[in-house]
C-alpha cells in the first residue's frame, strides 16, 4: 500500500495527542507517558532512554515542519526529562545518557541559540568519556557498575563523539567494536563484553536490530572510506539477516520497541551520505519503505488517533509507537532528506 506523504506528520500528531503529559504536573514541561491508557500514579517508572527518543522525533518533526510546535514542545520535553531525573542530566547507564546527549546535541543544533554545546550536553559528554577505558581493550561500559562493555553504549558515543568534533575518539571506538563485537560470518555487531577477571572477557553473542543502526551513524558520521565501506556492507548484513522478506522486525513494547525505529533512524541516515556505495543506499531504502509499508497498511483507529502495531492487549507501549513514528519519519526523509 503506498504510504501517503503526511503519514509520519499523522503518525506525530497522533502520538504526541495520546501520550505527551506535563512532567510531574508541572507547567512548561512535557514527559511521555509510558503506555496508553496511561498509568494511574504520574510517578510510576518513566523510562529516561525513551524520552530521549521522543526529544530525537521531535526534532525530527520540527526539520519537517519548521513551522509547527515539535521545536517548543521538545524544548519543553528537555526540561521534563531534567525535572523527572531529579534536576540532574546523568543516570546510572552509559547508552541512556548517550542516546539523551545525542537528541539534546541535535534539539541545541536546531535551535540555533549557541554555537558552543551547551552545560546539558558537556555533561553528559563528560560522563561518556569518563566510560572510554583501556579495560577490556576499550570501548564505553554500559553502566555505573563497570562489569560490562557494549555496543548499546559504545555506538551512540561514537556517534556523539563524531558528531561534536571529536572524530579521533570517535575512531577508538569503532576499531574496538569492529575488533572485538563484529561477527563477519553474519557481517553484523553483537551485544557486549562482560569482565570475567581475564583480559579480554566474555563475548555476549545476542544480536539486536539497534546496535546495527548505531554502528551505522556511527561510521557515516566519522566518514573515511574504510568506514563507509563498513557501512555498505552492514546494510547487506541487516538486509540479509535481519529481514524477513523486505520487512524489519517490529516488536510491540518494552525496551525492544524502539529497537527497529533505531535501526530506520540511521538507514536513512545511509541513504543521504555522499559516498556511500549506491546499491547499500538502495538496500536502505528498500528496507525502510517495506517497513513503513507494513506499518502504515497494518495501523488502526482508536479514539480518532492512530495506533500502529504489532497489536498489543490492554495499554499500548510508548516505545512502540516511537518506533513507527521513527519508521514512518525515516522513510520519509529517504525522500525529502533532512538532517538526522
Amino acid at each position: 500500500m503506498p504510504i501517503p506523504d503526511d503519514a509520519a506528520s499523522l503518525a506525530a500528531s497522533s502520538i504526541r495527542r495520546r501520550y505527551a503529559r506535563r512532567s510531574l504536573s508541572v507547567p512548561g514541561t512535557r514527559l511521555g507517558a509510558v503506555a496508553y491508557p496511561p498509568p494511574t500514579d504520574p510517578r510510576s517508572h518513566w523510562h529516561y532512554w525513551w524520552q530521549a527518543h521522543y526529544l530525537d522525533c521531535l526534532v525530527d518533526e520540527h526539520l519537517r515542519d519548521p513551522g509547527g510546535t515539535a521545536l517548543a514542545d521538545a524544548r519543553k520535553l528537555a526540561r521534563g526529562i531534567w525535572l523527572r531525573n531529579g534536576g540532574r542530566w546523568r543516570n546510572a547507564y552509559y547508552d541512556d545518557m548517550a542516546w539523551l546527549a545525542l537528541s539534546l546535541q541535535r534539539l541545541d543544533a536546531v535551535g540555533g541559540r549557541r554555537r558552543e554545546p551547551r552545560r546539558r550536553v558537556r555533561v553528559l559528554g563528560r560522563a561518556l568519556a569518563s566510560a572510554h577505558t583501556p579495560d577490556l581493550g576499550g570501548g564505553v561500559y554500559w553502566n555505573t557498575a563497570r562489569d560490562y562493555k557494549n555496543t548499546p553504549s559504545t555506538a551512540p558515543a561514537a556517534l556523539f563523539f563524531a558528531r561534536a568534533g571529536d572524530t579521533t575518539q570517535a575512531q577508538e571506538l569503532l576499531d574496538w567494536l569492529r575488533a572485538r563485537l563484529y561477527d563477519p560470518a553474519i557481517g553484523l555487531y553483537l551485544d557486549g563484553v562482560k569482565a570475567d577477571g581475564s583480559v579480554e572477557g566474555t563475548v555476549e553473542r545476542t544480536v539486536h536490530t539497534y546496535n546495527q543502526g548505531t554502528v551505522l551513524g556511527a561510521l557515516v558520521a566519522t566518514g573515511g572510506a574504510t568506514n563507509l565501506g563498513h557501512a555498505a556492507d552492514l546494510v547487506g548484513a541487516v538486509s540479509r539477516n535481519l529481514a524477513d522478506d523486505g520487512v524489519l522486525p517490529l516488536s510491540s513494547g518494552g525496551d525492544a520497541g524502539l529497537f527497529t525505529g533505531i535501526l530506520a533512524r540511521y538507514l536513512a541516515l545511509v541513504t543521504s551520505t555522499p559516498g556511500i556505495d549506491p546499491a547499500a543506499a538502495a538496500t536502505a531504502r528498500a528496507l525502510l519503505e517495506a517497513t513503513a509499508e507494513r506499518l502504515w497498511a497494518d495501523r488502526t483507529e482508536v479514539e480518532a488517533s492512530l495506533v500502529f502495531p504489532p497489536r498489543q492487549d490492554g495499554p499500548v507501549s510508548l516505545s512502540s509507537q516511537l518506533q513507527a513514528w521513527m519508521v514512518l519519519e525515516a522513510e520519509r526523509a529517504c525522500r525529502h532528506p533532512i538532517i538526522r
